[in-house]
């Protein structure tokens, strides 16, 4: 595998990972990624980080083992408007943003309800990334978001650690029609792995299978090819601006 990029991965501070950043820096250089996103749980994920956590990122160096780090935060949808954990003076301290749905902290609803939830972080120009959207215990109108994703320039998440947890039900199906339509739109998609161990970093072991069965085109995986990663969350920077 070619891969340049993992930019969903968690160290101790989540609080249920168990890998430091230095070790996550070490074992991303060691697999030859030119570029490790490290995002942690916000403050509503029980046993994770607090708010300074996030402030404070700027301290740490953005490079490091000949890898760049994009240090962020998996924020969570927290209701049907797509309100997230974060204020946005905190949030503007990260490199990198997630925003995911959580079955403990959102209230699953209908699939109208769960579809605005995800919509709402998707305008959010803050966002970068919607986490895990994949799991049917929170149905979700994949039309719908795949074509707010080319909208709004929010990239849809195929996540690794999903397609092995078994708490998470049709995520095969899932994850195959966000493909399938993604490729009708010509939309990119990232491919993470969810990593909480450094070990796991950068493994597809079940996410690529799906990904080939579909036939999904490379050119629309962003994971190949760190300078255009790079770029495509440049622009969602500039554009918080106007």
């Amino acid at each position: 595998m070619d891969f340049e990029l993992d930019v969903h991965t968690h160290t101790i501070a989540s609080g249920h990972a168990y890998g430091t950043l230095t070790e996550m820096a070490k074992e991303a250089s060691m697999r030859g990624l030119k570029l490790l996103g490290i995002t942690e749980h916000t403050h509503n994920m029980p046993g994770t980080c607090g708010d300074l956590y996030f402030v404070n990122l700027r301290v740490v160096p953005r490079e490091m083992f000949g890898v760049r780090l994009m240090l962020g935060a998996e924020l969570n949808i927290m209701d049907y408007e797509g309100t997230v954990d974060l204020p946005d003076w905190i949030i503007d301290r990260t490199d990198l943003r997630i925003a995911s749905i959580h079955g403990n902290l959102y209230p699953l609803g209908t699939i109208e309800q769960n579809t605005a939830a995800v919509l709402g972080a998707m305008k959010n120009p803050k966002i970068d990334v919607i986490g895990h959207p994949d799991d049917s215990d929170c149905p979700l109108d994949y039309e719908q978001l795949v074509r707010a994703s080319k909208e709004y320039h929010t990239l849809l998440e195929i996540n690794n650690n999903s397609l092995r947890s078994p708490s998470r039900k049709h995520v095969k199906e899932n994850i195959t029609t966000i493909l399938k339509l993604c490729e009708k739109y010509e939309v990119p998609v990232i491919m993470n792995s969810d990593a909480h161990f450094m070990t796991d970093i950068a493994n597809t072991d079940h996410s690529m299978p799906v990904v080939e069965e579909a036939g999904f085109p490379k050119e629309l995986i962003l994971n190949y090819s760190a300078k255009r990663f790079e770029a495509y969350i440049a622009e969602n920077r500039a554009n918080e601006k106007r």
